[in-house]
């Protein structure tokens, strides 16, 4: 992580409280995707996408070399996201169940079958 050598005019926790902020003030799918293209570089989203695409073959119990097959995710990035959805913040868990959620009723019942 980059480490600021002059003291910033807005402290950290205040700009990640207004990134936080933005975020939250996105619509819609459509502006959530055109902030994160806007917000970070293509290497930076693909990370980000590579993360968030495997958390639910963690959360499955799915095993690493296999999601990995599945995914095309580095061992060490699936180790990661597991990491985090065992002793993190709790971030991915509720994005996770609030996602899972959203879905359409008719996709949650055909896995389910």
């Amino acid at each position: 992580m980059k480490r600021r050598a002059l003291l910033p005019e807005t402290p950290a926790d205040s700009a990640e409280i207004g990134l936080c902020k933005a975020l939250l003030a996105l619509r819609d799918v459509d502006e959530m995707r055109a902030f994160l293209r806007d917000l970070c570089t293509p290497a930076e989203l693909e990370a980000l996408v590579d993360r968030w695409s495997v958390v639910p073959y963690v959360l499955s119990g799915t095993p690493y070399r296999e999601i990995h097959e599945h995914t095309a995710v580095s061992i060490t990035t699936i180790g990661r996201v597991a990491r985090f959805l065992n002793a993190g913040n709790g971030g991915y868990r509720t994005a996770a169940a609030r996602a899972l959620r959203r879905r359409p009723r008719k996709r949650r019942m055909e896995r389910a079958s």
